[in-house]
Formats: structure tokens, sequence, C-alpha cells
């Protein structure tokens, strides 16, 4: 069967959090003398692990997200320095996330790839994350005009991997499960989700780890463009 609907990730499949957080995070370092010296990976690993764990309460509601933001710069700097004031965290969060907005940059081969699908398939992004931060995202880097439909979690009310977001993105882009592919890099959110409502997944695994089931199509990169291409858009087998 043919594809018409190509629906996308955003953060670390068409947009590079992971470079924009580690780039963000050392300028943030350099101007804390507590943490001048944290080795980079430590203080990005304990950082990835704090969103990891705040991120789904802010889409259920039970944090706003200037508060997560706070709390989740409190807990980095535990091991580091006495505790901060409050003013002195809100001051922290607000200059790191001037410094993500700085360092804000696509995967490698994401615009020129959607420029190519553009104007034969029907292009959608779902996304865990606020409407307002992924949809200035895709304005800062020109991929707004070449996305159909942005779902998010925090409009649907629920985090992929559940159905629902799924059923919205077909229901939006008035595509049938068996013609969309589903390209993204977290596997439980993407190719699990994807596979429950009959969506082809193409897995995005940009750090090479195993794969956690065979059967599943895998891209390293979206690079080159002609071969991602033709592997998102050849027909599902029958």
């Amino acid at each position: 069967m043919s594809v018409t609907t190509i629906l996308f990730d955003l953060d670390d499949t068409l947009y590079d959090h992971t470079a924009t957080a580690r780039a963000a995070l050392a300028a943030t370092a350099a101007g804390r003398a507590s943490l001048r010296e944290v080795p980079a990976d430590t203080l990005y690993m304990r950082y990835s692990d704090l969103l990891e764990e705040m991120h789904p309460r802010v889409m259920r509601g039970e944090l706003d997200y200037l508060t997560a933001r706070e709390l989740r710069f409190r807990q980095l700097l535990e091991p580091y320095e006495a505790a901060p004031t409050a003013g002195s965290l809100a001051g922290l969060a607000e200059e790191h996330y001037g410094h993500y907005r700085q360092f804000r940059q696509p995967v490698a081969g994401a615009l020129a790839l959607l420029r190519r699908l553009k104007p034969d398939f029907r292009i959608g992004v779902v996304t865990n994350n606020r409407t307002s931060e992924q949809e200035e995202k895709l304005d800062y880097l020109g991929m707004s005009g070449l996305v159909d439909a942005l779902i998010t979690s925090e409009a649907v009310g629920v985090l992929k991997p559940d159905p629902a977001i799924y059923h919205v993105a077909l229901q939006r882009l008035q595509g049938r499960p068996a013609e969309t592919v589903m390209v993204g890099d977290n596997w439980v959110a993407d190719v699990v989700g994807a596979q429950a409502v009959g969506i082809r997944p193409v897995w995005l695994n940009r750090g090479g780890v195993s794969r956690p089931l065979p059967g599943v199509a895998e891209l390293g990169s979206l690079e080159p463009l002609e071969q991602v291409y033709r592997l998102l858009t050849a027909s599902a087998p029958r």
C-alpha cells in the first residue's frame, strides 16, 4: 500500500535537542563557579535524568513548566553547592534557557528531508511537549511551512505511546494507518506507539544502540537524503 502520510517526532528527530542542551548546559556551567569543574558528561546525564523525570509531570499538569525548571536546577545543583535561593534558581533557569534558545539547531538532514517530502506527502509532527514551545522550534528552524499538522501531548492530553495521540494525528491529516509512517528516536514512544495503531515505524537510532526487536526499519541518520527518502516512502509490504 502506498505511503500518503509521514509523521515525525520533533525532539531528537527533526530538532537536535541533545546537541542544543549539551551546548547550553556547557555555557551555563561556565558562568557558575560551582559547576565549572564538573565533567560535562556527568552534568549532562544528571540534567537529562531530571528532565526525563519531571517532563511527564508537566505534561500531566502536576507541575507548571516554570516551577519544574526551578526544581530541576535546584536538584542539579544539590551535589555541588549549598541550597541556592529561589531568586538565584529563577535567574539560573532563565540564563540557561537563553543559552538553549541561542544554540537551537536541527538534526542534520532534517530540513532537506522535509522539503523533499512536502510536495507529495502529508506531514505531521507528533510530540510529547508543550504546543507553544514546539511551535517556536519549528518556526526557528524554518520547518513550520513544511508541516501540515503539529500534534502535541499538551493539546491532546496524553503522552506517546498512548494510541489516542496517534489517532488524533491520523484524523488531522486524513491518513490511514496502513498508509502512514512514523519516524522517531524513542523506541517506546515512537516505535511501539506507532505499531499499536497499525502505523509502520522507522526508528532513528543516531546513537547506534542495539535494536530491541528485529523487523523494524532503522536509520542511523537523516542523510544521505535520497536513501532516507526511499526508505520512508517505500510501499508497505502486503
